[in-house]
């Protein structure tokens, strides 16, 4: 069976692909795909793996051979479900791969801005310390996560992940019911109790056409003025204009962001022209622990292995 991986490049380096040649020996991989060369490559492809690669209405018509989309990821934002599955092609993606790696992200970022680590670890570098009159010194602000409340929008496997690590930091726990629902289980909070009430809401939840934006300046203006706002999941869930302004006004006290709406942000983004310390910026490296690229690799020749068995594992189409 003829298979393709559009964009192995972006799991990084240092993988085995062994897992999938096992497989899939007939795989062709790719370190990359640019737009003008997708269609070419899929043409006569049975499978297909990719990460980012877009995958549209157009690009699915035009491979009459496709019957799995297999992700390397848990989004598929990036994929026209609807299309794939009116031309009848599997849509599979993987889960719980990456969890402690984004759990561990979440709370060094979170640590980063309340204990000001760049801010210190620059000062130090520049000779402040050396020139300081005192042992020690407390230049900018240090807070304890201790009796803080963390606010989780999305409670799949990452945001239970995220919820896993909080009692170990002394933070109690909300979880938002579906914003927008008018039901809340017992177990949730309303998505406007979360705003109100944390002193740090981690995102998530998966980017669709309701979250799109789903972080803007309204809802800024509900949080706390101390309120931290970390996402790891999708980079079109923030109005990056309005959280710019929120933090260069005060009106929430910082943020740690690793995913942007465009990456790589070729064309900028409010957030990279703001220099202030309030705000950490990783490039969507979250996910990333070599330990959870190769469990990645992994669960991309179960689910391979999986629907040429005719089962329907991590299927979504």
């Amino acid at each position: 069976m003829k298979a393709v991986f559009l964009d192995f490049a972006t799991l990084g380096p240092g993988l085995d692909l062994a897992p999938l040649d096992i497989v899939t020996p007939d795989l062709t991989v790719y370190d990359s795909t640019g737009e003008d060369e997708i269609a070419a490559r899929i043409r006569d492809a049975e499978i297909v793996f990719t990460n980012k690669i877009r995958l549209t209405q157009k690009l699915l018509a035009a491979a009459p051979k496709l019957r799995l989309i297999a992700l390397t990821a848990t989004g598929t934002d990036n994929i026209d479900l609807d299309a794939a599955a009116r031309h009848g092609i599997a849509v599979a993606n993987i889960r719980d791969y990456c969890t402690d790696s984004v759990a561990e992200h979440v709370f060094g970022t979170l640590l980063m801005l309340v204990r000001s680590l760049g801010a210190y670890d620059r000062s130090v570098k520049a000779g402040s310390w050396q020139r300081s009159k005192e042992p020690l010194m407390l230049d900018y602000p240090v807070e304890s996560l201790t009796g803080k409340v963390l606010g989780i929008v999305g409670f799949g496997a990452l945001g239970k992940g995220a919820a896993r690590l909080a009692p170990a930091f002394g933070m109690e726990v909300l979880v938002s019911a579906r914003p927008g629902s008018g039901t809340v289980a017992e177990d949730r909070v309303s998505f406007e109790t979360v705003l109100s009430d944390s002193d740090v809401i981690s995102l998530h939840c998966p980017l669709t056409s309701q979250t799109r934006n789903l972080f803007g300046a309204e809802q800024f203006a509900r949080m706390k003025s101390t309120a931290i706002l970390v996402n790891t999941a999708r980079g079109g869930l923030v109005d990056s204009r309005a959280l710019a302004d929120a933090l260069r006004n005060g009106t929430i006290g910082g943020a740690a962001i690793d995913v942007l709406p465009e990456e790589p942000p070729v064309d900028g983004d409010p957030l990279l022209d703001y220099a202030g310390d309030n705000l950490v910026i990783t490039p969507h490296i979250a996910w990333g622990s070599t330990t959870a690229r190769r469990r990645a690799i992994d669960e991309l020749a179960a689910n391979a292995r999986a629907f040429l068995a005719g089962e329907t594992r991590n299927r979504v189409v």
